[in-house]
């Protein structure tokens, strides 16, 4: 099952995903992909929010592993401290954020190493433990197709959807479909993508259903995953 979490701007999808994350953990789930929570600051300014934060800019957060990287920056921002590249994706697509390509780049190389350890787990040998098992005492495995798991991409935008770029890899491994390492994905998409999104993606994904990051979607992944909400 493809679950497309969608919702209005700034309502919690990443705060919602980061407790679904250690909630699947918990019951022996893993999730590998990327979760992309914002960088926020206290502000009193015309940009903050009723809470008084201010969001200026976006990180990714690489799972299983944890690894936190810069991921894009507000426009203005960007612009004011001479990192605005316009030769960028994120700058010929005229997005409100601004994306580094090296970063758009470090997020591919990791959704390219999740499906290699993917094909390579489906193709050893039974009973055969992944590399990433046989490490040093203590190391954590670094194979997400160790358990049947949820793949994660947080987002989808107009860069993937309209224009063909952005996190390639991440369309690469959504476009396999259900696989024995991730019988279920979720991707978040702003709504005004989510028919488009549906269709690129229908011919992997037949079975797809839209949740929003409410106490129902959670029940909906639950209950995929064959665990009571």
């Amino acid at each position: 099952m493809l679950f497309l979490l969608t919702g209005e701007v700034q309502i919690g999808k990443t705060r919602w995903l980061e407790s679904l994350v250690a909630e699947l953990a918990a019951f022996g789930v893993p999730c590998a992909g990327v979760l992309a929570p914002g960088q926020w600051v206290p502000s009193t300014g015309p940009r903050a929010d009723a809470n008084g934060f201010e969001k200026l800019g976006i990180d990714n957060v690489l799972l299983p592993d944890g690894e936190r990287i810069s991921f894009a920056r507000r426009g203005d921002l960007a612009r004011a401290d001479g990192t605005f590249d316009e030769e960028s994706q994120a700058a010929k697509a005229e997005l409100a954020w601004h994306i580094d390509d090296a970063a758009i780049d470090r997020v591919n190389a990791h959704f390219d190493e999740i499906e290699i350890a993917t094909h390579a787990s489906a193709a050893a040998p039974v009973g055969a433990k992944p590399h990433s098992e046989r490490s040093a005492e203590g190391a954590e495995s670094k194979d997400p197709s160790r358990a049947p798991g949820l793949l994660i991409v947080d987002e989808l935008g107009r860069l993937e959807i309209w224009r063909g770029g952005g996190l390639t890899s991440a369309m690469a491994l959504l476009a396999q479909g259900p696989t024995a390492a991730f019988p279920h994905a979720l991707a978040v998409v702003r709504d005004y993508l989510l028919d488009d999104a549906e269709i690129l993606l229908a011919e992997a994904w037949p079975d797809h259903c839209r949740i929003s990051p409410d106490d129902t979607g959670r029940a909906v992944i639950l209950s995929a995953c064959e665990f009571g909400a």
